[in-house]
C-alpha cells in the first residue's frame, strides 16, 4: 500500500517539469515581445531574462529531485 502511495506522489512531483516549461516559454516570450517593442534595450532585457531563465530552471530541478527522495531515500519500515 506504501509503495503505491510513494509511486503516486513521485508522479505528482514531476508534474512541477510541466510548470517550469511553460515559465521558461513565458520568459522567453517575454523577451521576444521587449525587444520587438524597444530594440534600444535589448542587451538589458536579455539579461533579465538569462536571470528569469536560470532561476525557472532551478525550480525545475527540484521536482526531480523530490520525486527521487520520494522513490529512493524514504523507505518503509515493514513489521515482520
Amino acid at each position: 500500500m506504501l509503495e503505491g502511495g510513494k509511486s503516486i506522489g513521485a508522479g505528482a512531483a514531476t508534474i512541477a517539469l510541466a510548470g517550469a516549461a511553460v515559465g521558461v516559454g513565458n520568459v522567453l516570450s517575454s523577451l521576444i515581445h521587449s525587444v520587438a517593442r524597444n530594440p534600444s534595450l535589448a542587451k538589458q532585457s536579455f539579461g533579465y531574462a538569462i536571470l528569469g531563465f536560470a532561476l525557472t530552471e532551478a525550480i525545475a530541478l527540484f521536482a526531480p529531485m523530490m520525486a527521487f527522495l520520494i522513490s529512493f531515500v524514504f523507505r518503509s519500515h515493514k513489521k515482520s
